[in-house]
């Protein structure tokens, strides 16, 4: 039976004309055969029948009782082979009836296959044709519903502005954007050039001359700038630099009227480009080496025109809110990490509550009422005040201060030395900083001189006077959240107010005032850089894209290696994020020159108040898919170089799932092409993957000969030099917001993968991956934190070789993470991936997000890799030591959440697995 059914199978992948030949042969050649071996039968039974014959006649001659009974066996014996013959016959007979049959059904069955194969073909062509039109019908639909508008044609000036005649005095206090700006100059794909008048040869200063530094230092910062234009025809901004400046000759005994600035008009006007009224003019005057003569104001009693004018010290009457600007001093370096002159944020308190250092009282003169009773009534609150809230307070200098273009105007000196009050600030919770007592200042050079100083060290300024202060950018920074500014009638409840502060609160005011520092004010570049993107801003153009990352392929064009198709391995079970589809690049948000260039700077909380506790960065992000800021809590930027994005969309797709939508693969990788094959074989077949990139970080490029085939394109990049940040370089080749970066030994199943990209989706501003880690504070290490790899019921990271992240913080790692940080990643060759988890918990204030138990991951077969070395551990816990210093605190946070799938461990009766199939 058994071999019935086989002969069955077989004939039945037996073809129709096969069949109808075998059987032809089988009645062609039954017959004949049958014949041949009746005839030799026949032949042999008619010689023994002869035989038998003779012997019968003999028998029958010989009639004696021996010959009759051998007569009889001999009659039977032919009997039975006549019988045995008709048997054979018959079975024969029978079987060729039977093949007969069964060729009849296969050819019947053979004719039924084939009909069922037409209408599959014709079904599958049916069904490709549906889908094509339903990929049309959806392309259509987009297009209806988000058609893509082409930008206009870039518009470039190319002439200098006309001359037209020049603006009334009286009309200048009143220009405001709309009426004192030329907007023909600057469209909105212009791309906002800026031209720099050479101040070594226009110096609108009468007996005076720039800073040699401050020359210097802007000519190198506008270098940097994309921005800069060295064409003034098609130029959009023309800076005019001021100052600093200082007369020529300086004396002991020089006076007031010396230090006094005075603008040369003639100068002015005679401007290449000043086109009469001097509209899109900038007129640049920083304050640094003499803040006094930031309080001189070099502008008072000259016509400017049209021209805008940046500059530390403004009066009330003087100023024109949306159009003048308010820049910081320029006391910090040209540019450049900023992070080792700034104080630690931790702790909250420190040994002072409250800090001031200051004189208003000249060598021949006497304290102004108002600021005289504000100092009574703060010495008398420091004597009253508890033994744990100590005041350092001291209102005259020793030796006294000479410079009366500043306490003319009721202005607070500084005292001493940088060094000296640096000393008392990194030791002030607060520090408290007074407004001119002369009320028709805005804001002077010294006020500003001390909240850089106080941001620098880490003490929240207080500004007594600040309901009628104007600080640095503020049209487009929310000071509020890093400063406390009270009106002087605030004296009184001041105790009470820093009192009431909880240490959160002056965590966050820290935090937030180190930002602002170092992205606005630390550097004549980062001043220079928020100046001319405040003016962008306003005039709501989008800057220029960052330029692209490009890989360089490890392999020439002429050449790339063969596809291996990898061996079978065992079949597994797959998370579904629905239909599987060919390599997507995940959707990407296009400039909106409406809505994305209204920029929001504030966030709202659960009580519906706004709050900001992270500003944008000095840089913007670019115009591709990682154009969005991530980070509900983590505010808007406005300003910066660069390419732009407020992150709108983003933000609203933050937690949502989006169809249509893949990963990139990123593998670091150092000549190790075993190890590398075998992590690209284990990809195939995975689902959602867009893309894998290789990041080859060895000296020499790869020889391998053929490459594993993993069912998406593989794309082999060339790194300049070794090094770990290579890991996190935004290449080009990325074309999707999810990036997966592993190690190439690092074995991941491919429903654990799908699974973390599912936790990914829901949680895009977070670091998503497997081995979690935890950072301890050790009280014998230095009063240290520690890095940790023991198992733990919490962590505050997840290492980057085998995690999910946003391309944004890729970009993020290079762009806003101080250099410094980068570096020491080069010289240990290590602790890239504490980095990354410093700067997205820096961002966000959130904590990673760990899925599945898997803890380690351990590949037996791999060579030496780097955790391997004894000093491996050594080295992250100086990481986390040394990124501590250079944020100021440790920004990790820990959680003991951890993300597993709805069905993890749950026993399911056999029968009901099906019904949670796709769950």
């Amino acid at each position: 039976m058994h071999l019935y059914k086989r002969f069955c199978v077989w004939l039945g992948h037996l073809k129709l004309s096969r069949v109808i030949m075998s059987v032809f042969v089988i009645l062609f050649t039954v017959p004949l055969v049958t014949h041949y071996y009746l005839s030799k039968y026949e032949t042999t039974t008619t010689s023994q029948g002869s035989g038998n014959m003779r012997h019968t006649l003999e028998a029958l001659s010989d009639p004696s009782p021996a010959n009759v009974a051998d007569l009889k066996l001999r009659i039977e014996e032919m009997l039975r082979i006549k019988a045995s013959v008709s048997t054979e016959l018959r079975e024969l007979e029978s079987r060729r009836g039977r093949l007969q049959r069964e060729a009849a059904a296969a050819s019947a069955k053979a004719d039924s296959v084939k009909a069922e194969h037409a209408r599959a073909t014709a079904e599958l062509m049916r069904l490709r044709a549906s889908a094509e039109q339903a990929r049309l019908a959806q392309l259509d639909a987009m297009r209806r519903d988000s058609p893509d508008i082409a930008p206009p044609a870039q518009i470039v000036p190319s002439q200098p502005p006309p001359t037209l005649p020049s603006v009334s005095p009286s009309l200048e206090p009143y220009c405001r954007m709309h009426s004192c700006f030329d907007h023909s100059r600057c469209s909105l794909t212009s791309g906002f050039p800026v031209y720099l008048y050479d101040p070594d040869i226009y110096s609108p200063l009468a007996g005076a001359e720039v800073d040699g530094f401050l020359k210097t230092t802007l000519r190198q910062t506008l270098g940097y700038n994309t921005h800069l234009t060295r064409d003034p025809n098609e130029a959009c901004i023309y800076l005019a630099l001021v100052g600093e400046a200082f007369p020529f000759d300086k004396t002991p005994s020089s006076t007031t009227e010396i230090y006094k600035l005075m603008l040369n008009e003639t100068a002015v006007k005679r401007l290449p480009y000043w086109g009469g009224d001097g509209r899109n003019h900038v007129l640049l005057n920083l304050a640094r080496r003499e803040l006094s003569v930031g309080s001189g104001d070099a502008f008072r009693g000259t016509s400017t025109g049209r021209a805008m004018i940046a500059q530390s010290t403004f009066t009330l009457d003087q100023f024109r809110p949306g159009f003048d600007l308010i820049t910081p001093p320029a006391l910090g370096p040209p540019g450049g990490d900023v992070w080792a002159d700034c104080a630690s944020i931790a702790p909250a308190r420190r040994k002072y509550i409250l800090s001031f250092q200051g004189s208003q009282t000249p060598a021949t003169g006497t304290v102004k009422d108002d600021d005289k009773s504000l100092m009574d009534f703060l010495q008398k609150t420091a004597k009253s005040a508890p033994p744990s809230d100590v005041f350092y307070l001291q209102f005259e200098c020793d030796p006294p201060v000479e410079r009366r273009a500043v306490l003319a105007i009721g202005d607070w000196a500084l005292c001493g030395t940088d060094r000296s009050r640096r000393s008392i600030l990194r030791d002030s919770t607060f520090v408290l900083i007074l407004a001119p007592a002369d009320r028709t200042y805005a804001t002077t050079a010294l006020l500003q001189a001390r909240l850089y100083e106080a941001l620098r060290s880490g003490a929240i300024p207080v500004i007594l006077g600040g309901d009628r202060i104007r600080l640095p950018y503020d049209e487009v920074l929310d000071w509020r959240r890093a400063t406390m500014l009270l009106p002087k009638a605030r004296v009184t409840e001041l105790h009470f107010l820093l009192r009431a502060m909880t240490d959160a609160d002056l965590l966050a005011f820290r935090r937030q005032g180190r930002v602002l520092w170092e992205r606005y004010l630390s550097s004549v570049q980062a001043s220079v850089d928020s100046l001319l993107a405040v003016i962008r801003t306003r005039l709501n153009i989008p800057p220029r894209p960052a330029v692209p990352i490009i890989g360089a392929p490890a392999f020439n064009e002429s050449y790339y290696p063969l596809k291996v198709e990898p061996p079978a391995m065992d079949s597994e079970p797959e998370e579904t994020l629905g239909p599987l589809e060919a390599p997507y690049p995940s959707p990407t948000f296009k400039r909106n020159y409406t809505v994305a260039l209204l920029q929001g700077y504030e966030m709202w909380n659960e009580w519906g108040e706004p709050f900001t506790l992270y500003p944008q960065l000095p840089w913007d992000p670019p115009v591709t898919s990682e154009a969005r800021f991530i980070g509900s809590a983590a505010g808007f930027r406005p300003l910066g170089a660069g390419a732009g994005g407020a992150g709108r969309e983003l933000s609203e797709a933050l937690g949502g799932d989006r169809p249509r939508e893949q990963f990139t693969i990123v593998i670091l990788t150092y000549e190790r092409e075993a190890v590398l094959a075998a992590a690209l074989a284990r990809l195939r077949g995975l689902p959602y993957l867009n893309k894998v990139v290789v990041v080859w970080n060895g000296v020499t490029g790869p020889s391998m000969a053929a490459w594993p085939e993993s069912g998406a394109p593989v794309a082999v990049v060339r790194a300049a030099r070794n090094s770990l940040n290579n890991r996190f370089l935004p290449y080009h080749l990325i074309d999707t917001e999810a990036v997966l970066c592993v190690d190439d030994d690092a074995h991941l199943r491919h429903d654990e993968i799908v699974f973390a990209f599912r936790v990914w989706r829901e949680h895009r501003d977070r670091i998503v991956g497997f081995p979690g880690r935890y950072h301890a504070w050790d009280l014998n290490f230095n009063n240290g934190f520690l890095y940790n790899s023991n198992y733990s019921c919490e962590l505050s990271m997840v290492l980057t070789g085998a995690a999910f992240i946003h391309r944004y913080y890729m970009w993020a790692y290079w762009r806003a993470l101080p250099a410094a940080v980068r570096d020491y990643v080069d010289e240990y060759m290590n602790c890239e991936d504490i980095a990354m988890n410093f700067l997205v918990a820096h961002i966000t204030r959130k904590p990673p997000v760990k899925v599945t138990s898997r803890w380690t991951f351990r590949c037996p077969g791999c060579p030496v890799t780097l955790s391997s070395d004894e000093t491996h551990f050594h080295e992250r816990h100086k990481c986390i030591q040394f990124f501590s210093q250079v944020m100021g605190y440790t920004p990790l946070l820990s959680t003991q959440y951890r993300a597993d799938s709805v069905l993890f461990k749950t026993r399911i009766p056999h029968d009901k697995q099906k019904c949670f199939k796709f769950i």
